[in-house]
């Protein structure tokens, strides 16, 4: 004989019991005010041994490089492949008129690098 009290108070239980293994809702985080950003990029591969190489970064006309967000910073990205020390040249970038990446000696079986710097176009119009 089945008990339709007992039915309806197993039935609740598992309905709190599952509304309990529901994530949190969360309310959406506050949008900053930040401006659309473009990327430009330049690479380079390298094989054991070979050494240094650079390569410059274009710049959109009328952009100008955008600030890492929170930072005073340019927003850059340096991703690399292989045992290589890369940086953006201090002595060849001013980031307004030339933007330049080197790397050191590849010293594994071939190493590959990409330059990323990201741009605030939004005054170009």
């Amino acid at each position: 004989m089945r008990h339709p009290l007992l039915i309806a108070a197993l039935s609740l239980f598992a309905l709190l019991g599952l509304s309990a293994l529901r994530p949190p809702v969360v309310a959406a985080q506050e949008l900053y005010d930040y401006s659309a950003t473009t990327e430009q990029s330049c690479s380079f591969g390298m094989d054991k041994g070979e050494a240094s190489q650079r390569c410059q970064v274009p710049i959109p006309s009328g952009c100008l490089v955008a600030r890492a967000p929170g930072t005073n910073k340019p927003w850059t990205t340096i991703s690399k492949g292989g045992k290589t020390v890369c940086r953006f040249d201090e002595k060849h970038t001013d980031w307004k008129t030339k933007i330049t990446g080197t790397c050191g000696r590849c010293s594994t079986g071939h190493c590959s690098v990409q330059f990323i710097v990201r741009f605030d176009c939004t005054n170009q119009r």
